[in-house]
């Protein structure tokens, strides 16, 4: 894996550092790469899909 630095308001840290402390994760990083996963898996998902409309009405 890469190393990525990212600047964060501080709210978002203590919600992921809540998040690890609850052992919902075992680290900040787990809680990032979910999160970031997770998003790029719905904005992906979403431009396949218009893509698809698109495609079906042109045709």
């Amino acid at each position: 894996m890469k190393l990525v630095s990212v600047k964060m308001p501080e709210a978002l840290i203590e919600a992921m550092d809540e998040l690890v402390r609850r052992g919902l994760y075992p680290s900040r990083s787990a809680v990032l790469r979910t999160a970031v996963r997770d998003l790029l898996r719905e904005e992906l998902w979403s431009i396949m899909k218009r893509f698809e409309e698109a495609k079906q009405t042109t045709y």
